[in-house]
């Protein structure tokens, strides 16, 4: 997997794995990132743009990084919003990580101590800057 450039934005997306995991995600092929409900998380889904890349975390079990998906499409409603005010994109699988990369790692990484995964540790849909990025592939070992 490449590096992102500096002018490129590329994203943390959380999700529960028995809820919809990485798994699901590679085998439906595209999935809707929706039912987003905080006001930041929803901004960064409306900011995203076709071709950014996502790091793909397990929350709750796990926590960890498992994988890297593509946007695919952006700028959606969400389909589970009746009143349509809230943002939807679909992604698509890249590729999965060699090893997945901790929380309990990335807390133990100081040049990743500004990742807004830790920061805003709340936040299910993040932005993750191009340096934070190569760094959790390296950790990862790069991807399978």
């Amino acid at each position: 997997m490449s590096k992102i450039e500096a002018t490129e934005q590329a994203w943390l997306m959380k999700s529960e794995p028995d809820v919809y995991g990485w798994d699901d995600l590679m085998a439906e092929g595209e999935g809707t990132w929706d039912g987003v409900r905080n006001h930041l998380a929803a901004r960064n889904l409306r900011t995203m743009q076709v071709g950014d890349l996502a790091f793909f975390y397990h929350s709750n079990i796990g926590k960890e990084i498992v994988g890297i998906a593509r946007i695919s499409v952006a700028g959606l409603i969400d389909p589970t919003d009746p009143d349509g005010k809230w943002a939807a994109v679909k992604v698509r699988p890249v590729a999965k990580l060699k090893a997945p990369v901790t929380l309990a790692a990335i807390k133990a990484t100081p040049a990743l101590a500004e990742m807004e995964l830790l920061r805003l540790s709340r936040l299910s849909v993040s932005a993750v800057r191009a340096a934070e990025w190569d760094l959790v592939l390296e950790m990862a070992g790069g991807t399978e």
